[in-house]
């Protein structure tokens, strides 16, 4: 069987699999990293999104050979309970998620709009989470714990 590496969450990762395994599936059954979900399996829901590089991308559909030697974050890479990431703070303060199911997806988008664009408009906020769906209505409690914590950000 292949071997595939690539970072994950600041940590080399070597891993025996089918390159054409998805990531999703990698992340949660092998390496045991369950912050991206299984939402809708054709990558439209951003249930299962995670962060390649400074984009937001769904690892339900895809193939582990695209992510070798790349850096792919999770929410568990973003920050700790200790120290969490101030979208997390953010989202904590705005109370911004309900059920939780979407979470990780929307703040990993943000966590990469914030990576390429540390000051956006509300309006490329809503264009960046506009992938992830929710069905708690949460949105622009999301939108404004964002704006937050770019804010926050820049205030460091």
């Amino acid at each position: 069987m292949p071997t595939i590496q690539f970072q994950l969450n600041g940590t080399a990762i070597t891993v025996d699999t089918d390159p054409d395994h998805t990531l999703l599936d990698t992340l949660r059954g092998r390496l045991g990293v369950t912050s991206a979900h299984f939402g809708c399996g054709a990558g439209d829901c951003g249930a299962c999104h995670v962060m390649v590089g400074d984009r937001a991308m769904a690892s339900c559909d895809m193939p582990m050979w695209s992510v070798a030697d790349k850096e792919v974050v999770t929410v568990e890479g973003l920050g700790t309970a200790e120290r969490p990431h101030p979208l997390q703070r953010a989202f904590i303060a705005e109370q911004a998620m309900q059920c939780g199911y979407c979470a990780s997806g929307i703040l990993i988008s943000a966590a990469a709009l914030l990576r390429r664009n540390a000051s956006p408009t509300e309006a490329e906020v809503r264009t960046a989470l506009d992938r992830n769906l929710c069905r708690c209505g949460s949105h622009n409690r999301m939108v404004r714990a964002v704006l937050r914590a770019a804010s926050d950000m820049a205030t460091r």
